[in-house]
């Protein structure tokens, strides 16, 4: 697809989601990025601030396919990926899907189910299939999980353990909306829900062929170190016990190539990196109790890391402009 074409209809799908999420321009272009860069979104903030809307505004613009999971400790692991059930007509078992099978997964506080259950997407994120039973069987495409969760209350919830929180993209949070934001949401959505006459501008066969242009955007050598160095820092913060793993710094570059194509570009630039850094690896981090005691978040101690790396183009030797190869 060309780079213009492709800007035009990501234009139109953050167009048609801002009609619902009122004043977050910048967390609507992140969401769809994640989308074509065939990653996971965890959306973490406090409670009606719009978590599960983006979600469905983003799912119902593009026309895919879409299943929502209320996710509640009593929730088993068959209702997420399916079970086998003997059929008594032909005396053998046939295959009931679950949940996943869809091109948009949306995961309501994902953090109330047991672990058990959490790690049932864990598969099906990272391999985009699911085995039940000895039968391996294939998601569709494009397949994303969104999912949100309460960091506040936190009685009656699972914290995500390490290895599911790896395998999201990123991690964002809405945030309060400002005055005026609020103000016209009053006014939107005050007499009814604007999702309910949220239209699809997009398809899943249009997205695929979104994520096969993102995958070409140029990524220099200069770069590709420099999102290298980013990740190793994570590695020997004293800050942190836990760094970011070489998946993340994979997801970075991928996130990357599908901001730069939203904004026209066919290559990725040193502020695309620095720009993905707290979304892309802050949740993926550990830090240690002396940081935690010094009430220093991971987006901070994240943030505070990248600032110390040499930019490409600014290191001794280099020639200004070798991010563009």
């Amino acid at each position: 697809m060309p780079a213009e074409q492709l800007r035009e209809t990501a234009e139109a799908i953050v167009d048609n989601i801002e009609r619902v999420i009122e004043g977050k321009p910048a967390i609507v272009r992140l969401a769809l990025a994640v989308l074509l860069a065939e990653g996971h979104l965890l959306i973490e903030d406090v409670p009606g601030v719009g978590k599960t809307k983006l979600a469905k505004a983003l799912a119902r613009s593009i026309d895919c396919s879409v299943r929502r999971i209320q996710f509640t400790p009593d929730l088993l692991p068959s209702d997420v990926t399916g079970v086998s059930v003997y059929n008594q007509e032909t005396r053998d078992f046939e295959f009931k899907p679950g949940a996943v099978f869809a091109n948009l997964v949306v995961g309501d506080e994902i953090n109330r189910a047991s672990p058990k259950t959490q790690s049932a997407l864990l598969e099906c994120m990272e391999e985009r299939q699911v085995t039940v039973d000895g039968t391996t069987f294939r998601l569709q495409r494009p397949f994303m999980v969104i999912a949100t969760q309460n960091p506040i209350e936190m009685e009656g919830t699972y914290p995500l353990p390490e290895a599911q929180r790896d395998r999201f993209t990123a991690r964002i949070a809405m945030g309060y909306p400002s005055a005026d934001a609020e103000l016209t949401m009053l006014d939107l959505h005050g007499a009814g829900d604007p999702l309910d006459e949220l239209s699809p501008v997009s398809d899943a066969d249009t997205i695929r062929r979104l994520i096969a242009t993102v995958r070409r955007v140029h990524v220099s050598e200069a770069l590709k170190q420099y999102a290298v160095d980013i990740v190793a820092t994570t590695r020997q913060s004293p800050d942190l016990r836990l760094g970011a793993s070489p998946r993340a710094g994979l997801q970075l570059l991928r996130t990357a190539r599908a901001v730069a194509a939203l904004e026209g570009r066919d290559y990725v630039t040193p502020d695309d990196l620095q720009a993905l850094v707290v979304p892309v690896l802050a949740h993926r981090v550990i830090p240690t109790p002396e940081a935690q005691l010094a009430r220093r978040t991971t987006d901070a101690i994240v943030a505070d890391l990248v600032r110390r790396i040499p930019v490409p183009g600014a290191r001794a030797g280099d020639r200004r402009g070798d991010w563009q190869g």
